[in-house]
């Protein structure tokens, strides 16, 4: 009796050893991370957007003024290139969440990054990877293959960069706030909002500075100063090492899908118990990849809920589960997000599609417009998009300190509106700004005629470049809406452990957008004639592109109903509450699904949350 007693005393002590090192690892963890951290992170994240503006925005004037390559072929190679850039993000995602972890992903990606950008800076100084000048635009030198080969292998390297900075950067960030404790989730919102407002200001920057150094200058001026921000953005991370929180990856999250949908198969015909309380759950199993708490069960996708019932053969082989054939609840729930956020997801894909190219073709508009601001000064045709980024900054400054709060009154939400109302509101203000492009070139074209110059594509015509202004700022507008939306809720809506990917997929949708966009223009300048294209090549006074506008319109309207069909359908992921109580405890489903709870374990009950932002 006596030793049963010295050895239950040891088990004790054990485990009350265990605990404590638990609690000392987790104090450790706490004195990681915070806001301290981000001016480290913000600082690649704002020195990486100030590249990407100044070298994006202005690459259509690259393409056709140094380059000579005609205008759909040029709109048509951003769109491309920007649909890779936009791609690269879910390769990028899927190596931080799989084996590298956010930070390594983001140190070699800055290196590749800054690779690219060395590289084409050198191609913009030497006269031999570049055609000679071309000033009237008519005949004109065409890049060569070799020429363009250069170019399109420093435009990969930097969408290779691209895809390891974009998908973890602001998860990284998010990784530095304990969205555990009430106070920090209350003001997560906060969070993507300032994160926003810093890259806006960021390519602020770039269309003023960059683009006019580009312009006026020259060109190895131009790039060679986003050379040397990209370097100094690294530095900044690297020396905030020591502070960060680097939280671990938690294995392939596709192979735990894929493992889902395996178990939900080979079970297809076992009857899913009325009682979720009876599906298998397994905090320690899941540990890894639930910091903020565990998903809880939800009745949509109820076949899903089979890898999750336990069976006899499920028990007789081992203590620890073939994951092929038992699955916890926490892993079919992953999947089921997953699930419903796709038919929003692909809203975004048509609205990224349906101005994909209208920055390149608004340029060429502006080019051929009055830019003077004095008699000395005038505005580059690309730093036009200053009044949208403007817009941005303005607006993401009213829509927190006054639209929040004025909305909260009606609606109770901590953040005004839920993200699916905020990008349902962009989505709508996009359309009237598609309208107003429409409107605008009907104008440029009728004083164009008036003067005679339809048949010069160099001459400038008698019109404010300033007529543009009023679709740059309903873009604008459009972005605080639905940009910023999107990106929350990709995130916040995606399954933790799989926040990087999350973050992909908000650029994944605009490289798919990016594609459909290039095929929508390709489709419509082989089918509208050679004597009054829609799109043409070298003279867009000649062109039809107001009928383009009109188009992308009518398809941004289709999309915006299919959208409202698709929010009005949704369900927010349910979330366990953290609290020190709920440790060791099991999660159950109450009978309101819009109140959850877990029993202490003492006859009380805590609610979980519902994450809806």
């Amino acid at each position: 009796m006596t030793e049963v007693m010295n050895r239950a005393e040891q088990v004790v002590v054990q485990e009350n050893g265990e605990k404590e090192e638990e609690k000392k690892v987790e104090t450790e963890k706490r004195k990681l991370g915070g806001m301290r951290t981000m001016p480290f992170i913000l600082a690649n994240e704002v020195c990486d957007r100030f590249v990407g503006a100044g070298f994006h925005s202005n690459l259509i004037t690259y393409l056709t003024l140094v380059l000579n390559v005609p205008l759909v072929r040029a709109s048509n190679t951003l769109a491309n290139f920007s649909g890779v850039s936009n791609f690269t993000p879910l390769i990028g995602a899927i190596v931080a969440d799989t084996f590298a972890g956010r930070f390594w992903t983001i140190i070699v990606g800055s290196i590749i990054y800054e690779m690219g950008l060395v590289s084409i800076t050198i191609s913009a100084i030497m006269p031999q990877l570049r055609p000679p000048p071309c000033p009237t635009q008519e005949n004109c030198e065409e890049a060569s293959s070799s020429q363009l080969w250069v170019l399109y292998t420093c435009l990969l390297l930097t969408s290779l960069g691209t895809g390891c900075l974009r998908p973890c950067l602001v998860t990284f960030a998010a990784d530095q706030l304990d969205m555990r404790k009430s106070k920090v989730e209350s003001r997560r919102w906060n969070f993507y909002n300032l994160f926003y407002f810093c890259v806006t200001m960021a390519t602020l920057t770039a269309l003023t500075v960059v683009v006019y150094i580009q312009d006026n200058v020259n060109w190895g001026w131009g790039l060679g100063l986003l050379t040397i921000a990209m370097a100094l953005s690294v530095i900044a991370f690297v020396v905030g090492s020591p502070f960060y929180r680097k939280v671990e990856p938690g294995g392939s999250p596709f192979i735990r899908l894929t493992q889902v949908i395996v178990a939900s198969v080979k079970k297809r015909k076992v009857a899913v118990p009325a009682d979720a309380s009876l599906l298998y759950k397994n905090k320690e199993l899941d540990s890894a990849i639930s910091h903020d708490g565990r998903l809880l069960h939800t009745n949509q996708f109820k076949w899903i809920d089979r890898a999750a019932v336990v069976t006899d053969s499920d028990m007789k082989v081992s203590s620890q589960p073939n994951l092929w054939r038992l699955a916890t609840v926490h892993r079919t729930e992953e999947l089921k997000c997953i699930l419903r956020m796709l038919p929003i997801w692909t809203a975004g894909i048509l609205h990224f599609a349906s101005h994909s190219h209208v920055g390149s073709f608004t340029i060429q508009q502006a080019r051929s417009m009055d830019r003077h601001l004095s008699h000395n000064f005038q505005i580059p045709p690309a730093s036009m998009s200053i009044f949208s980024v403007l817009t941005v900054l303005i607006g993401l400054v009213l829509y927190e300190r006054f639209f929040v709060p004025f909305a909260r009154q009606f609606t109770g939400h901590k953040s005004g509106i839920t993200c699916l109302q905020r990008m349902g509101i962009g989505v709508a203000v996009n359309i009237l700004a598609t309208a107003t492009s429409a409107l605008a070139e009907i104008k440029r074209k009728k004083v164009a005629a008036g003067h005679n110059l339809l048949d010069h594509p160099m001459a400038v015509i008698p019109i404010s470049v300033f007529w543009l202004v009023p679709q740059y700022c309903l873009h604008g507008i459009a972005e605080v809406f639905m940009s910023v939306g999107h990106l929350e809720f990709l995130i916040e809506q995606f399954p933790e452990s799989m926040r990087s990917t999350g973050a992909a997929l908000n650029s994944l949708a605009s490289s798919f957008g990016s594609y459909l966009g290039t095929f929508v223009v390709t489709l419509v300048h082989s089918n509208t004639g050679k004597e009054r294209n829609w799109l043409p090549d070298r003279n867009l006074n000649k062109g039809r592109l107001e009928n383009f506008y009109w188009l992308m319109a009518g398809v941004q309207v289709i999309n915006f109903v299919y959208y409202l069909i698709c929010a009005s359908l949704y369900t927010y992921k349910p979330l366990e509450e953290y609290t020190e109580s709920c440790k060791g405890t099991d999660v159950e489903l109450a009978d309101d699904p819009t109140l959850l709870h877990y029993s202490k374990g003492d006859g009380q009950t805590d609610r979980s949350r519902n994450v809806m932002n």
